[in-house]
């Protein structure tokens, strides 16, 4: 299916550049770590380097079953990295100004269902919302 394809590539050009900010620009990405994680700046350089390796299993097509486990991979990825999306609206609206306020975090957490969801459909694990072709 095209839009599986399609999604791929979008997915792999996402965590690809998201793993390279993670990686080269890491201060802004320490700073939403919850409290709780130790040793935050080399988790923030593991979650890159595990966008980039989502990112090249996810984007290649000779190999499903690699890009089955970088879906699962980035979809557990997406799951984790919840709790530093949460972390970061709490510290945006501290501040005095309120940061970026509710309007972008709210959907930022809302949609983040959609991140753990979108690999494992573009890898073809699941169908779901649509109904397979017969």
């Amino acid at each position: 299916m095209r839009a599986r394809r399609y999604s791929c590539a979008v997915l792999a050009l996402l965590y690809a550049i998201a793993g390279a900010l993670h990686l080269t620009i890491p201060a802004p990405f320490v700073a939403i770590v919850p409290d709780w994680v130790p040793a935050p700046a080399s988790v923030v350089m593991l979650t890159g380097l595990a966008e980039i390796a989502g990112a090249a299993g996810i984007g290649q097509s000779w190999a499903p079953r690699l890009r089955a486990a970088a879906a699962w991979g980035l979809s557990a990825y997406a799951l984790c990295v919840w709790p530093a999306n949460l972390q970061h609206m709490l510290l945006d609206l501290a501040k005095p100004e309120h940061g970026l306020g509710l309007a972008y975090h709210i959907p930022r957490l809302a949609l983040q269902p959609v991140l753990i969801w979108w690999p494992l459909w573009a890898a073809g694990i699941t169908p779901w919302p649509f109904r397979p072709r017969t």
